[in-house]
């Protein structure tokens, strides 16, 4: 039986006026782009949080958002619902190619191996970039046992991250995955009616997690200076200012000559940015 409050919450709808405060604040907060055609989306995605605060209608929970102690505790919950989290194993796969044929062999020859190779994934979602990044290291590292790494991971979503961290997913997500490599990186569960995998602890341990908002002045990372940066499929989400901000910030932990990697729908035509194109989405730092 539906209580009446979960009815009220149903019948609750986000007027333009509240619409229009809420957006604003994403955008210039965290850089979110909000036009009026993702309204229906907004309303459907905050009636979770209606829900869980026990709220009847948005006019409540709007107010509540710009209080101190909605602006403390609510809006990282407010961003975890309204940002988007697609991401797959082996996405865009010849980026992973990339690094194993050029930026990994490059880097034992200039590195002489005598530092760990750095990497950063910012817009990390859910895990499956940077545990796919660790994948191809370890592939590599079978011809350079000496080769030690990090990975980075970063991203908006503290429920994402919790998820990251974890690195529990379903086995039809790992479909892609070739099947050698599931056999070295993933433990299956035991129960088959729900089918689970994780990735092994020998991974998981080179994988370091933490929130970053690109609208940060300066972000706070694990390390001064990264070898690559994965950045993909998550300018797209910015206008061209934010992009050429964001991307400089990024670049400022890129070491030079570091490689930069974007998404095959994101390009930096007309954007102010220290690199170089090597190949499509594949870039150099200068």
């Amino acid at each position: 039986m539906i209580d009446s409050l979960t009815n009220e919450i149903f019948r609750a709808t986000l007027t333009d006026e509240q619409f229009k405060r809420l957006s604003e604040f994403i955008y210039h907060d965290y850089g979110i782009k909000m036009p009026p055609v993702k309204k229906t989306m907004l309303q459907s995605r905050l009636q979770k949080r209606l829900r869980e605060l026990k709220m009847s209608n948005f006019s409540e929970y709007v107010d509540f958002v710009f209080t101190e102690e909605g602006k403390s505790n609510e809006v990282i919950h407010m961003i975890d619902v309204v940002s988007t989290n697609k991401t797959d194993f082996f996405r865009e796969p010849i980026h992973f190619d990339y690094l194993r044929e050029h930026v990994l062999p490059e880097f034992v020859e200039e590195s002489g191996l005598k530092r760990p190779f750095h990497a950063w994934s910012a817009g990390c979602s859910s895990g499956e970039e940077p545990y796919t990044i660790a994948m191809t290291i370890e592939e590599f590292r079978e011809d350079y046992n000496n080769l030690d790494y990090t990975i980075f991971g970063t991203d908006i979503s503290t429920r994402i991250l919790r998820s990251a961290v974890e690195a529990i997913f379903k086995e039809a997500k790992t479909e892609i995955i070739p099947v050698p490599l599931k056999k070295k990186y993933l433990l299956r569960s035991k129960d088959r009616n729900n089918p689970l995998v994780r990735i092994v602890p020998a991974l998981r341990k080179k994988i370091q997690y933490q929130r970053l908002n690109f609208m940060d002045n300066v972000y706070h990372t694990n390390r001064d200076m990264y070898d690559v940066v994965f950045c993909r499929n998550v300018l797209i989400y910015f206008d061209r200012e934010t992009q050429e901000r964001v991307i400089n910030k990024l670049l400022l932990k890129l070491k030079k000559g570091g490689y930069f990697f974007l998404g095959h729908s994101e390009s930096i035509t007309n954007i102010n940015v220290p690199l170089r194109q090597i190949r499509p989405t594949v870039f150099q730092r200068t």
